[in-house]
């Protein structure tokens, strides 16, 4: 048996033998397909065009020998591929893309909530301090870089402030874990204003009844914060964490203006890896094998990070 849902759209629902609810859609129209391919097309033209043609045309060059400038691609299948599974190079390049990915990703959060909390304060010319922050977001790569290595310096900056209170400052860049760290904490600083305006967002849009009902139940400061706004931010920290997690895999400007990948590999990423492959060595099919595999680790790791932390899941 049929009966109308009542809520002004054409669908009908039927009751099942064992009374659950089955919801009939009607089917499109003719018109209201043409019409919507009429508006559609030309972001498909586009994506067609300028997203789907290259990943196909990528994917084949990955399983050819290319130099980037020979008329003739060698195919050679997955070669490419059985070849980064058995590169110590390749190795070394993801165990440090790894121990990046994640510091950047902790401090994104951590520096980025707490840096919202604080402009959301009702502080005197607040709006002048979220500028304030916002200003390495909108700063050169290069330029930051720069200047974080004439400050990182064995006679820099650093090392002079260092000196002051009597403490001989280390060579920075030609450390292996130092480098590591100091390019990690370039990197958060350079998003920390967009990782806060981000968290503000969202801070501005939670429900105010909550926070209110919780004053006057006797919650302080910290315990509506630690109990009430980090987890209604779950949504948005998973955002930022993907965010510094495609950040980290795709980096390649900070670190070749910082450190080239040295000292002896220590922030040799993947995305500087992958250059040196395929524009210093010519080897363009296997620096592409190089960015595919890049591409899944990134796809891999957000769909686990996605099923655990519970985006997505219906509340009920």
């Amino acid at each position: 048996m049929f009966f109308s849902t009542g809520s002004g759209t054409d669908r009908r629902v039927r009751l099942s033998p064992d009374g659950q609810r089955i919801v009939h859609r009607p089917r499109y129209e003719r018109d209201q397909v043409a019409t919507a391919a009429l508006f559609l097309a030309p972001a498909l033209i586009v994506l067609g065009v300028f997203v789907f043609y290259p990943i196909i045309a990528a994917a084949q060059i990955s399983l050819t020998s290319w130099n980037g400038f020979s008329p003739v691609k060698e195919f050679i299948g997955l070669d490419n591929y059985v070849r980064l599974a058995q590169d110590p190079e390749f190795c070394n390049s993801l165990t440090v893309t790894a121990i990046y990915a994640f510091g950047v990703c902790v401090l994104s959060v951590a520096t980025g909530l707490v840096v919202a909390l604080l402009l959301d304060a009702p502080l005197r010319g607040r709006g002048l301090y979220r500028g304030i922050y916002f200003l390495p977001a909108v700063t050169s790569s290069v330029a930051a870089a720069i200047v974080w290595k004439y400050m990182l310096d064995p006679a820099g900056f650093v090392n002079s402030v260092l000196a002051q209170v009597g403490i001989d400052g280390p060579d920075w860049l030609q450390d292996r874990w130092l480098a590591l760290g100091a390019l990690t904490l370039l990197t958060v600083w350079k998003n920390i204003g967009f990782n806060a305006v981000l968290y503000l967002t969202a801070m501005q849009a939670l429900p105010a009844g909550v926070f209110e009902a919780a004053h006057l139940d006797g919650a302080n400061a910290w315990q509506r914060v630690r109990l009430i706004t980090v987890p209604l931010l779950r949504p948005m920290t998973f955002f930022v964490v993907v965010q510094a997690l495609i950040t980290s895999f795709q980096a390649f400007d900070l670190v070749y203006m910082l450190t080239e990948g040295g000292p002896r590999g220590g922030t040799d990423v993947l995305g500087m890896f992958m250059y040196r492959q395929a524009f210093r060595l010519g080897d363009f099919g296997y620096g592409t094998a190089i960015a595919f595999v890049t591409l899944f680790l990134v796809l891999g790791v957000t769909l686990v990070q996605w099923r655990a932390s519970g985006t997505g899941k219906d509340e009920r």
